[in-house]
């Protein structure tokens, strides 16, 4: 009868555990020593971002009319406001509306290439122009099993290891091996999946993030199974050992 008692207590007390398997990020990773990184990203401008576009020369005055002042605001969503972003609104179709060269199109080119075409542009005025170009507003949004946050991403790029330490991790009670990425390109969203504690999350497609994505850490079993407690297997070992130890008790 003891014996029985322990072997049900024992069960208990490991249902409460998480294996290492659970738990430990990029489990094998001897596989990454002198491995090469093969992955480039470059984040490309879509609808709604925020753009900063610095143009520079040696004789700034002449590169004044292409700069955004209080006499350059063309922001393209309206009145400016304090507290938004100072920047070119890249509108539904994809434009902004720049000094002196009118409307661009920006959407689906990344920064390097609108740097070039500006340049390009400018450089019949200026020879000399130097243009650089900034998303703004890039952010990215964290929910579930882990600190829950908007987080704005001042150097345009973050990857999936990044974004969770920003946030101070998965808790416990999150799956890392099941992380749920949600993007949207052109107006189509698509979904991803990333598992933290493989080394293959370094070759995932995913494994840097776009702007406004969606990155979601969802629950383990035992932490859906606790909002019920009775259903829980920790809920039904314990309700069973209770029963046995009632019998066991009243039967002597």
């Amino acid at each position: 009868m003891k014996n029985k008692f322990f072997l049900l207590f024992s069960l208990a007390l490991l249902a409460s555990c998480s294996s290492r398997k659970e738990i430990v990020y990029f489990q094998g990773a001897e596989k990454l020593d002198n491995m090469k990184t093969l992955m480039k990203f470059e984040p490309v401008i879509e609808v709604n971002d925020i753009l900063r576009v610095d143009v520079s020369s040696l004789n700034d005055e002449v590169v004044e009319p292409f700069r955004m002042n209080s006499g350059n605001q063309q922001s393209g969503g309206g009145g400016s406001q304090s507290q938004a972003p100072q920047g070119y609104l890249v509108d539904i179709d994809g434009d902004i509306q720049f000094p002196v060269l009118g409307k661009i199109p920006v959407a689906n080119k990344s920064r390097s290439e609108l740097e070039a075409f500006l340049t390009k542009e400018i450089k019949a005025y200026v020879t000399d122009a130097v243009v650089a170009v900034r998303i703004i507003n890039f952010k990215v949004i964290v929910l579930g099993e882990t600190g829950q946050s908007v987080v704005q991403v001042e150097n345009e790029r973050i990857s999936v290891p990044e974004l969770l330490a920003t946030v101070g991790g998965i808790s416990y009670d999150g799956k890392r091996d099941n992380i749920l990425i949600i993007r949207e390109v052109d107006g189509v969203k698509s979904i991803g999946r990333v598992d933290m504690t493989s080394t293959d999350v370094f070759s995932n497609p995913f494994y840097y993030l776009k702007q406004n994505d969606i990155v979601y850490v969802e629950p383990t079993l035992r932490k859906v199974k606790s909002a019920g407690w009775v259903t829980s297997p920790m809920g039904l070992i314990s309700i069973g050992t209770t029963i046995f130890g009632l019998i066991a008790l009243f039967t002597r």
